[in-house]
């Protein structure tokens, strides 16, 4: 049974492992060292495969510094998930939130914060038994994603 981790970067994001049907959700951890230490743990799991969302580019209204933080922050888990041989797969927003269209709609004419809550309800109604936060919902989709791709 593979087991996906889905990894949605940034300070408010969040990691979530999902295997068989079941997941286990993290905030993002504060420090790059709690992030590798989770990670870390993570790898001796058999047969895993990382996906990890591709936001290449900064937000809109964000600063340039601010910009370059969140790069920095993703190319350190890119560079964690290698180090510890953790197979990563990358998925821009738009490619794996098209995957769940039929249950959500389309981000178009969506205000931020109500898209965001629309991945929430999604990611609650496919786990309800465990509590889905702003910062796992998009890690738990992902990590959905991901294990629905290797079954196409």
């Amino acid at each position: 049974m593979k087991t996906y981790i889905g990894i949605d970067p940034g300070a408010s994001g969040g990691i979530c492992v999902y295997e068989d049907g079941k997941i286990m959700t993290f905030n993002m951890p504060d420090t790059y060292p709690d992030i590798y230490g989770l990670l870390k743990r993570l790898a001796d799991v058999p047969d895993v495969c990382a996906v990890l969302e591709d936001v290449g580019h900064g937000l809109p209204g964000q600063s340039s510094s601010a910009t370059a933080k969140f790069a920095r922050h993703n190319g350190h888990l890119e560079m964690a998930l290698y180090a510890l041989g953790i197979p990563t797969v990358k998925a821009t927003p738009q490619r794996w939130q098209k995957m769940f269209s039929n249950s959500i709609g389309s981000s178009k004419g969506c205000e931020k914060r109500e898209w965001k809550n629309r991945l929430k309800q999604l990611a609650q109604q496919m786990f309800p038994g465990t509590k889905v936060t702003l910062n796992t919902a998009d890690a738990i989709l992902l990590a959905v994603y991901g294990s629905k791709q290797a079954q196409l």
